[in-house]
């Protein structure tokens, strides 16, 4: 890119922190994939026992690394981590799965484990070949010196047109043993739900079998990740793994074996916090955002209808444009709700705009005042809210406005 994307308003008055997860060592390099003196290569040394679970984008075009870990994700065991900025390694043919067999085989080789037992992603341009050869040879150096402390230079080395880091840490009780959850993110476009909607690496010591933790990661992330769009692109590339040590053990965890486990509720309620927390972070570093936006939709003829409405919406151009220039339009609302494709009832629509009501039975509301909801508009947050009229369905999403400045980043991203 040429000059760096302008800051988010929502960035954090201070870099995030978080505390180590036993059993994960990272490290970081400047490998020049792309771009000179920035770090764009981290790797994460696993303990012996970690297992793996994820999800991965739904794209028909997806990247070389997101079949790599679709293949390695059937087996569930992990000891390393390998991810790039700068380039996707998308749309790169043969070269691209040979870029991604060296990256693994020589992730493997410093570690000391199988490749099967690499995971991998990349994010950047799609369509550049990528020469694995430029870097596989700092894999070694970086496994030797990966440290507990690195989340935050390895939350820093995947990020593109991000403009902070997005790291989150938590910890949680199972039965008197404290279990450590902790992990980051980069995404800021290409946002749109389809399983995973960006890169993130989430981090637990708790002892967990594989197919428990698999039907966790794929719930949470319905409820999370896939909850969030900023233009409606959904990548090649998208990643999201969680792995788990299992370190708590040694401390007293038995392992959450069975899906009934009657701990499995409040680790399940920490990843989700987690996830949820670094996906509002996604949406708050929305490429030229000023504006953060909640949309619930109620009345639907289901959840899944309700969905829909909700991402006609918070996807639509001409919506956040408004929201963008502060105008009160819920015309635009109605539009969207109209084009949607699922049942709604015009004569039984209701809108809010925060906490006015702007339209209801059909027509404008008769409390509606221009200048007072114009006023709301003008906050950094903004909800807007639909009740279809229809039934008992109800979703909610977030995403954000759209602005020059998401043109001027998209324009120069690869000049």
């Amino acid at each position: 890119m040429g000059s760096p994307p302008p800051l988010s308003p929502f960035a954090p008055k201070s870099l995030p922190q978080a505390a180590p997860v036993e059993g994960v060592r990272l490290a970081v390099a400047e490998a020049g994939i792309r771009y000179k003196g920035r770090k764009d290569l981290m790797v994460a040394v696993l303990d012996p026992g970690t297992v793996v679970a994820g999800v991965l984008t739904q794209s028909k075009t997806r990247s070389a690394p997101v079949d790599w870990c679709a293949a390695q994700l059937r087996h569930g065991c992990a000891r390393a981590l390998v991810v790039n900025s700068g380039n996707a390694n998308a749309f790169t043919g043969k070269r691209g799965q040979e870029a991604v067999e060296i990256t693994a085989a020589a992730a493997a080789e410093a570690v000391g484990c199988a490749p099967e037992e690499v995971m991998l992603a990349s994010t950047g341009v799609i369509g550049e070949p990528m020469d694995a050869g430029a870097f596989s040879h700092l894999l070694k150096g970086l496994a030797t010196e990966a440290a507990p402390d690195a989340l935050l230079p390895a939350a820093q080395a995947i990020m593109t047109t991000d403009t902070y880091p997005k790291l989150v840490s938590v910890s949680v009780d199972l039965d008197g043993v404290p279990v450590r959850i902790a992990g980051f993110a980069k995404g800021a476009g290409m946002i749109a739900p389809d399983m995973a909607t960006m890169l993130s690496f989430i981090f637990t010591d708790a002892p967990i079998a594989h197919p428990v933790l698999q039907a966790l990661v794929s719930e949470l992330a319905d409820q999370t990740f896939n909850c969030i769009t900023v233009d409606g692109d959904t990548s090649t590339s998208d990643t999201v793994l969680v792995f788990a040590t299992g370190k708590a053990a040694e401390r007293g965890a038995a392992e959450i074996a069975d899906a009934m486990d009657p701990r499995v509720p409040a680790f399940s309620a920490a990843l989700k916090g987690v996830m949820h927390d670094l996906a509002m972070a996604i949406v708050k570093d929305g490429e030229g955002l000023s504006k953060f936006v909640e949309i619930e939709v109620t009345g639907a003829e289901s959840d899944k209808a309700a969905r829909t409405i909700a991402f006609s919406i918070a996807n639509s151009p001409i919506m956040k444009a408004a929201i963008a220039g502060e105008d009160p339009n819920w015309g635009r609302v109605v539009m969207a709700v109209g084009k949607s494709g699922e049942a709604a009832d015009r004569d039984r629509l209701s809108i809010w705009f925060g906490p006015h009501l702007v339209a209801k039975e059909g027509e404008r509301a008769p409390e509606y005042v221009e200048q007072t909801v114009a006023q709301y508009m003008k906050n950094a947050e903004i909800k807007i809210c639909v009740d279809v009229g229809i039934g008992g369905g109800h979703a909610r999403v977030w995403t954000c406005d759209l602005t020059h400045a998401y043109i001027s980043i998209n324009a120069d991203y690869r000049s």
